[in-house]
């Protein structure tokens, strides 16, 4: 009898932690593939992640594939920053160097008002794809 309860609390827990998981935006990064390739939903309309590579190197890529999927409005290499029509939504890229071996990525994309998270997870994973080939 106690190992049937030991399992449904186990089961339980299994439960709210999918539903937590699903309500907070960061379901469809762990369960909508591998290919997040190490990033995570910072909020509603946010991909981010860390990679171990030169500050250059991931502005090039993200430079290049954003030119490659939409319309790149503006762009500062000091700030980091790539801002660009993509699928209809206007993404903000942005390269941040946190130590001298590691650079956060991070892609930002909203449709009018609307968070368009998809747009950002697709211009992510890109960008790590091209970093990783």
């Amino acid at each position: 009898m106690r190992g049937s309860g030991f399992s449904r609390t186990i089961l339980m827990g299994l439960i709210v932690m999918v539903m937590a998981l699903s309500l907070s935006g960061c379901f469809y990064i762990i369960f909508g593939g591998a290919a997040a390739a190490g990033g995570y939903a910072v909020s509603r309309d946010t991909i981010q992640g860390e990679i171990d590579r030169e500050f250059s190197e991931v502005w090039d890529a993200a430079s290049e594939i954003i030119s490659i999927k939409g319309i790149i409005e503006s762009q500062s290499h000091e700030l980091g920053e790539i801002v660009a029509i993509i699928n209809g939504a206007r993404v903000t890229t942005t390269v941040i160097q946190l130590t001298p071996a590691t650079i956060r990525l991070k892609v930002k994309a909203r449709k009018s008002i609307f968070p368009s998270i998809h747009t950002a997870q697709e211009v992510f994973v890109k960008i790590m794809n091209r970093l990783t080939e």
